[in-house]
């Protein structure tokens, strides 16, 4: 899962970087609502973490052009204001949950899991496919109950398809929501990946669908 944080405060924006990288997420950051909106407006992100108090633009500005422009990744709102019509100001403007300042990063990640899992349909914080477990909450992959040795990338690979299943989802797809802004892309490697999840998985669920790329079927929809 690739996400965007966007925070002018740097020691907190550092803070929340290290703890959303080490929980496995790709992440990308920003320091003012300008290149924020920028990020946000051209790259690919499975969910945003954005302060509303931000130099340049500010937070709801940002959002509301965000949304204005058809963009629907879930956004978790940051936000140092206690009053309640600024938290409905942020719910109105499209943010699709909130966290007042200061908080604990745990709450963050708890609630970033959170709004991944429903905008990719998924109820629980344990994702199945027949003898496959993911749990999002530990950042790990088990098959019949025994805990797959994953790289970080892999683990993504794994965790995208896994959130998206039964949906093709193309290499370049792939490409853009495991790596950062900055790594030199190359939709070469996701091939290397898939071949070894498959060899560690030990069962046949990852499908290459032949100039298009890859799915995980759901066991409800074998066909």
């Amino acid at each position: 899962m690739r996400i965007l944080i966007v925070e002018d405060d740097r020691d907190l924006n550092r803070q929340l970087v290290e703890a959303t990288t080490e929980a496995g997420y790709v992440v990308d950051h920003a320091f003012d609502g300008e290149e924020g909106h920028f990020l946000g407006d051209t790259e690919p992100y499975d969910a945003v973490i954005l302060d509303i108090g931000l130099p340049q633009m500010d937070g709801l500005t940002v959002l509301e052009k965000w949304r204005r422009d058809g963009r629907i990744m879930p956004v978790l709102l940051l936000t140092a204001r206690d009053r309640w019509s600024d938290k409905v100001a942020g719910i109105d403007a499209g943010a699709d949950d909130y966290v007042a300042k200061p908080f604990h990063i745990e709450e963050v990640l708890a609630r970033l899991r959170a709004l991944i899992r429903r905008a990719a349909g998924h109820a629980s914080s344990e994702i199945t496919c027949g003898s496959l477990r993911l749990d999002t909450k530990t950042s790990k992959a088990a098959v019949n109950g025994t805990t797959l040795k994953l790289t970080s990338h892999e683990f993504r690979l794994l965790s995208y398809l896994m959130h998206h299943m039964d949906e093709v989802v193309s290499r370049t797809e792939l490409v853009e929501h495991l790596y950062d802004q900055d790594f030199d892309r190359d939709s070469n490697t996701i091939e290397v990946f898939v071949g070894r999840l498959r060899k560690k998985m030990g069962i046949d669920l990852i499908e290459t669908i032949r100039g298009m790329g890859y799915r995980i079927k759901s066991q409800d929809n074998k066909a």
